[in-house]
């Protein structure tokens, strides 16, 4: 049952601490009782109980206030004092993506080349031979000397099929040698712009490792997916978003898949609302339509752009502008977006001049600087408006840059997983002082940024439980680091939740309608097995969702 915001407010009361609550014309169809919620509402932070009336937040207040409202069909749950929250928002993700890798060998766990062929050769065996296999998101910095993986390393465990394997990030992948012959990849193939083909020192030949754009040189003999494994990756996708609790995502990655998600939607079977972003490149296809930032439904969205100035850390090829500490010999690298000189400013004028959101990958300090600069400038040849400009990942920053954000209104779209992981090794590669501005979530906040959390899915788990702890703890994925890894840049559990709430609402322009739990918002809700505000941090992610409500739906639910 669907009900407008004005039917809300004429069938059931607007609670306070104080009002007592009267029999209502309809009565909820689901009311939570005797809970911990924390509503990221400043109106009322906290209360007991949840009404739900269709697709919106009925009434928030105690169990006393609320309890009453129910009617014979009304269901009753009782949480016995586990915590409520508003569904979590998940600012960036690759959807799609993420929905493949969750039936793609996993490359992740591996700890060591050798368990990465092993891996690979189990993966294959049950494989037609021809088939390719893709996906992986290996990570080399978990082997013992963090060694580059090589199609040396993999040939005799894929004899008869093609691999093109990413490392977490998505800034560098491996290819097999039978699939480097169908791309066409040799010693002749030339570096592209904004790309590299890793190389054997000695002999010139591709070692099978391609960097951001030479990716393309593979990416493009890839055979297209059909619609129908896109469609079973997306609800894979989307059921593993309702079991940890993510009721929104911003997917980065959406391009021409969104006539997918409304194929969904109309058979009911999308349990997650989506923002979906283009690339910046195809600007015009939504700019020449007339369609404007957060064009759309409660549930489908258009209107946003994504761009990439730089790579990785992970994969030297973000842009500093100092050399790397472990490989002196490199800054990083511009993306090839960002050339011709001057190109990317042209297409973020452009596309912000038809009222179009434009969010940029930006890793490094000097990726950071050139797109904050991008932004002063687009900003002031276009005049004031509400145009929520995002950087996503704002990953390292010098001290200059920090108050650039706050000043120019510039959403910071973080990923805190990427601090408990990245901070591993992050002061090998660019030594401890410039680590000093990595992941500044703190400092960012205290400028006047607007934070807003997501994972990177599949960089990492989509489950905002770790991102939780590593925002709250700063602690590293190897235990070096027990009282945070610079430690100052932590934040309380409510600033990290409600980054993940309201700071991603916020940074799709949907803060009135969701990211809190509020009469009339809709009703997107999590209950967890646990009270985060009584549990200690360290043990934050081993939280487990029982419970998931998208537009007034219970789409997951714990047996």
């Amino acid at each position: 049952m669907k009900t407008t915001l004005a039917a809300v407010a004429l069938c059931l009361p607007m609670l306070n601490s104080t009002s007592q609550a009267k029999a209502p014309a309809l009565a909820p169809d689901l009311i939570i009782i005797n809970a911990a919620v924390h509503t990221m509402d400043p109106a009322r932070p906290t209360a007991e109980a949840v009404a739900v009336l269709g697709n919106r937040i009925a009434a928030v207040g105690t169990t006393e206030e609320i309890r009453p409202l129910a009617g014979p069909a009304t269901r009753v749950i009782d949480a016995a004092g586990k915590l409520v929250l508003p569904g979590f928002n998940d600012a960036h993700v690759h959807f799609l993506m993420g929905g493949f890798s969750l039936s793609n060998v996993d490359l992740r766990e591996a700890q060591s080349p050798e368990e990465m062929a092993r891996r690979l050769h189990d993966y294959a065996r049950k494989l037609p031979k021809g088939r390719w296999i893709l996906g992986g998101d290996w990570d080399h910095e978990s082997w013992p000397g963090a060694p580059l993986p090589t199609r040396q390393m993999i040939d005799a465990a894929t004899p008869d099929n093609p691999v093109w394997v990413n490392r977490l990030d998505g800034h560098m992948a491996l290819a097999n040698s039978l699939a480097l012959k169908l791309a066409g990849v040799s010693r002749e193939t030339k570096d592209p712009p904004g790309g590299v083909i890793v190389r054997d020192p000695q002999t010139g030949e591709p070692t099978g490792v391609l960097k951001d754009a030479a990716e393309d040189l593979v990416e493009r003999a890839v055979p297209e997916k059909s619609f129908e494994e896109k469609h079973i990756a997306a609800r894979a996708a989307s059921e593993h978003a309702a079991q940890v609790g993510v009721t929104s995502v911003t997917d980065m990655s959406a391009g021409d898949d969104v006539g997918l998600y409304q194929y969904m939607l109309e058979r009911g079977e999308l349990k997650t609302r989506i923002y979906a972003i283009r690339s910046i490149v195809s600007w015009e296809t939504l700019g020449k339509a007339g369609v404007r930032a957060a064009f759309g439904s409660d549930m489908l969205r258009i209107g946003g752009l994504k761009g990439f100035a730089d790579g990785s850390l992970g994969s030297s090829t973000a842009l500093f502008f100092e050399p790397y500490s472990d490989t002196p010999n490199t800054r990083g690298l511009l993306f090839d977006q960002m050339l011709p000189e001057g190109i990317m400013l042209q297409r973020v004028m452009a596309a912000d001049k038809r009222g179009l959101q434009v969010m940029i990958h930006a890793i490094g300090d000097e990726a950071n600087k050139r797109i904050l600069d991008i932004y002063q400038e687009a900003a002031a040849a276009n005049g004031p408006r509400d145009r929520r400009f995002r950087i996503e990942h704002a990953q390292h920053l010098r001290a200059s840059e920090i108050p650039r954000f706050g000043s120019q209104k510039v959403v910071a779209s973080m990923q805190p997983y990427h601090a408990a992981d990245d901070g591993r090794w992050c002061d090998k590669r660019i030594g401890p002082e410039r680590s000093k501005g990595t992941y500044a979530f703190r400092s960012l906040l205290e400028a006047g940024a607007v934070l807003a959390f997501g994972s990177d899915w599949t960089v990492a788990p989509l489950n905002p439980m770790p991102g939780l702890k590593a925002a709250v703890t700063r602690q590293t994925l190897d235990g070096k680091h027990p009282d945070g890894w610079h430690p100052e840049q932590k934040l309380t559990l409510d600033e990290a939740l409600h980054a993940f709430t309201v700071g991603s609402a916020y940074a799709e322009f949907a803060e009135h309608a969701k990211g809190s739990l509020a009469p009339g918002k809709l009703a997107d809700l999590v209950m967890l097995d646990r009270d985060l505000y009584q549990t200690p941090a360290e043990q934050i992610d081993r939280a487990r969702v029982l419970l998931t409500l998208v537009d007034g739906r219970i789409v997951w639910e714990a047996r």
